[in-house]
């Protein structure tokens, strides 16, 4: 191994093991929530903003991913994204009843799809889970180079 491996994998061994790895959650602070969606998988990846040792520190509460199956690979991406949101707002619903959330997504078109005028079945199933958090969700874009917690989960 080369000096160069070796100090990467030391970096990477001290990361996996000195503290802080995931936070407890703060139900006084808001959430944010990265997601994404391609065609093998949904990703989502919970964190929040707290106080640790003096300072304000972004740090993940949880990840979570899941495999696509096949009648639902046929979405398009904006869809696809559309039901990444809806499944995580399913699952992490005991850490976000009642919390405000900030979710940020590589998919500008989640904002638009989830307030259509006249949506299919499945928009209109989603935006009914959407409207249970009302006013304490938003949605963020930004560019899927930069956004990467949720990136590696749904690959």
């Amino acid at each position: 191994m080369t000096q160069e491996r070796i100090q990467e994998y030391e970096k990477i061994r001290y990361a996996f093991t000195n503290a802080p790895l995931l936070l407890i959650p703060d139900w006084k602070l808001p959430f944010k929530l990265d997601i994404d969606a391609c065609g093998e998988g949904l990703g989502e990846a919970l964190h929040q903003v707290q106080i640790v040792n003096e300072k304000p520190y972004e740090g993940p509460i949880c990840f979570i991913s899941r495999q696509i199956k096949p009648m639902k690979a046929r979405y398009g991406a904006s869809q696809m994204e559309c039901l990444c949101l809806v499944w995580a707002l399913e699952k992490l619903q005991y850490y976000l009843d009642g919390s405000v959330l900030e979710v940020t997504t590589d998919c500008n078109a989640v904002k638009s799809l989830l307030n259509m005028k006249t949506p299919n079945r499945h928009m209109l199933r989603w935006q009914i889970a959407r409207q249970e958090y009302g006013g304490n969700m938003t949605i963020v874009h930004k560019a899927g180079n930069i956004q990467k917690n949720a990136d590696g989960l749904s690959r």
